[in-house]
């Protein structure tokens, strides 16, 4: 790949990761319109690994939080801390279990513009509907265990290009009566055991290619992929603080009835 490519796919990821829009529908869409080779779920997965260093950066309280009330099941003291830092790991597990499975059977024919446009409007419209209807006044502290198994159960379907990761745990909490923000901060919480594990598994493989060239270009990747996922992360939340996922949707819904007209036309 060129260095043109690397700093594109990066930007696009880094932009599009945590709002739900689907970074993995946009990082397929970009190689087949710029008329580029398919960058394969390798890169993918390192510019994820950049956006997992700005969520970190920048929920940091609360990802210390997790860290000690992890640290204190290990010790049998769970407190309030603890309590989230399971319901995370509740959450994240239906998703890497599935994973572990699709990646077996190979997820290859999924990565079409076809696909991506069907989710891309249905889901769309899902989020529009649910954000409209349901009441906003639970916050992180009110989540039950049963919450939280069923934000990560909707995770699962993220695993459809074009669904969004972001979009489809969003879509759970607002339906189960979490306000925005807290949804959207949710979401970004439960990304990081998500994208830590998918970075290790495919870090490992980048360590045995050995390459030199190709290990300098995927971390440049990641570096510009968590500057501009930083400043979007900042943009969404005081987005979400005052106002709604409409604009998102009318983006996605746009966005799929466009590769839905320009496949089947």
């Amino acid at each position: 790949m060129s260095g043109l490519q690397l700093v594109v796919l990066a930007l696009v990821q880094g932009i599009t990761e945590f709002l739900p829009i689907s970074s993995s529908g946009h990082l397929i869409l970009v190689p087949v319109l710029a008329g580029w080779p398919d960058q394969g779920l390798g890169l993918d997965v390192a510019v994820h690994v950049g956006t997992l260093g700005a969520v970190v950066v920048y929920f940091r309280r609360d990802v210390w939080r997790l860290l000690v009330g992890a640290a204190r099941v290990v010790a049998r003291r769970p407190d309030a801390r603890t309590r989230l830092a399971l319901q995370i790991a509740v959450a994240a597990m239906p998703v890497m279990i599935a994973g572990a499975a699709l990646s077996s059977l190979g997820a290859g024919a999924l990565r079409t513009p076809a696909v991506i446009g069907w989710t891309m409007l249905g889901f769309g419209v899902v989020l529009y509907v649910i954000d409209r209807a349901r009441p906003t006044v639970r916050e992180i502290g009110h989540m039950t265990f049963s919450d939280a198994l069923l934000i990560g159960l909707a995770q699962v379907l993220a695993l459809v290009p074009g669904t969004s990761r972001s979009g489809i745990t969003m879509t759970a909490a607002r339906a189960l009566g979490f306000t925005r923000a807290e949804a959207a901060r949710f979401s970004m919480l439960l990304s990081i055991p998500v994208i830590a594990a998918a970075g290790a598994d495919r870090g490992f493989e980048l360590y045995q290619t050995a390459d030199p060239q190709l290990v300098s270009g995927v971390l440049a990747a990641a570096a510009v992929a968590f500057g501009a996922a930083l400043a979007a992360i900042g943009v969404l939340m005081r987005w979400l603080e005052r106002a709604s996922f409409t604009p998102f949707v009318v983006y996605r819904v746009a966005l799929g009835a466009g590769l839905l007209v320009w496949t089947y036309w």
